[in-house]
């Protein structure tokens, strides 16, 4: 460590600018979306066992709904453009454009160079919580997901049932790909449920139990045709562990609702970024 300069408390104080405004960003019809869902019918349910990843597909203009149908429990999502596995969910840009957790009128946004809206979260039953006084926040976009390497890392130990590793099976039984083209294509995760920040003496990432219960929900409206992947993650709750047999697990279920026609009139779903398409496949 050096000596802090003597104008260490002006620098500090230097105030900070938001790295990506986003008062430009098209903004979702949430008027539209909810006039759309009123009516829309569920047309298939999906449940993840515990410790385990499921995909499912949503076609452009419906809505799908991830619930804890039995008790607390954190999950992993993965979003794919349904013909492309190429453009896939964009944590980080996320997070850039809407913060480290996300919620009611945010949206989750695709890779470069498509960068374009995915979803757009319509319902939250855990909107209420906000922050705690650890500076938790609920559906964080921050967390990679856990994983083998990582355990093996810190622990020395082989466990396969991380989210990484349901994830990757999930996708392989999908689509058909081998295990490890499938790998290459789970990426960072949007953790639905995981009540999660940063601590403010070292920066690290915690985790605490989540606020879920049985019968809370988050719902999303897809912008485009979207297949997902969710992974019930072995941690549970996420109180304690992340990567346990231990840990008390609950399913997940994914509910996927169909609009009735002509209750989305004069919405569209987006094309690829205009710098982009020069470049994307069609």
């Amino acid at each position: 460590m050096t000596d802090q300069p003597t104008d260490a408390e002006s620098r500090r104080a230097v105030a900070p600018v938001i790295c990506y405004p986003n008062h430009t960003l098209p903004k979702p019809d949430l008027a539209l979306y909810a006039s759309a869902r009123a009516t829309a019918q569920p047309t298939t349910r999906v449940t993840i066992p515990p410790r385990e990843a499921r995909a499912f597909h949503v076609g452009a203009g419906s809505f799908f709904r991830i619930t804890c149908p039995d008790g607390p429990q954190v999950g992993d999502l993965n979003l794919f453009a349904t013909r492309n596995l190429n453009e896939r969910f964009f944590s980080g840009k996320t997070r850039a454009l809407h913060g480290s957790h996300v919620s009611v009128g945010d949206r989750l946004w695709s890779c470069l160079p498509y960068l374009r809206p995915m979803a757009t979260i319509t319902a939250d039953s855990l909107a209420w919580y906000g922050v705690d006084a650890f500076g938790g926040r609920v559906h964080d976009v921050i967390g990679t997901r856990c994983d083998p390497y990582t355990n093996h890392l810190l622990h020395g130990t082989e466990y396969h049932q991380t989210c990484h590793s349901n994830l990757t099976r999930a996708l392989a039984a999908e689509t058909g790909l081998p295990l490890a083209e499938a790998e290459a294509h789970v990426h960072d995760v949007m953790n639905v449920f995981m009540c999660t920040g940063f601590t403010r003496d070292t920066g690290q990432y915690f985790m605490k139990a989540t606020p879920a219960r049985a019968g809370d929900y988050i719902e999303f409206f897809a912008e485009i045709d979207l297949m997902g992947v969710l992974s019930a993650c072995p941690g549970g709750d996420c109180g304690a562990e992340h990567s346990s047999d231990s840990a008390l697990c609950h399913p997940l279920e994914v509910t996927i609702f169909a609009p009735q026609a002509g209750t989305l009139d004069g919405w569209y779903s987006p094309s690829y970024n205009r710098y982009s398409r020069r470049h994307a496949p069609e």
